[in-house]
This record gives C-alpha cells, structure tokens and sequence, in this order.
C-alpha cells in the first residue's frame, strides 16, 4: 500500500524529577515514577522551539 502512512513510534519524554533532579526519560503508558530515589513529582522539560501567542 503506497499511500499509508508509515507509524513511528512515539518518542521519549525528558523529564526532571522535582526531589533529586535527576532527568529521567518516560515513554508513553510508562508509569511517572524517578528511577532514582522513586519520588512521582515530574517536570517536563521546556521546549527549545520558540512560541509566540498574540493577546489582544
């Protein structure tokens, strides 16, 4: 089938677990949980793209 379109995929998360600091990498369905100390606080990480927003 030449007009499918090819599934990737989804690609890990960084995230920053907010007791160690540790950054931790989270795949989709994969429980929030630090593989260090186990603390279930987690920060994304900021996206370097830029993002605007236009307020009135």
């Amino acid at each position: 089938m030449e007009g499918a379109p090819i599934r990737q995929p989804p690609a890990a998360m960084i995230y920053t677990c907010a007791d160690c600091g540790c950054e931790n990498q989270l795949k989709p369905r994969e429980p929030i949980r630090c593989q260090d100390c186990g603390h279930r606080i987690m920060y994304k990480k900021r996206t370097k793209r830029m993002v605007q927003f236009e307020a009135r």
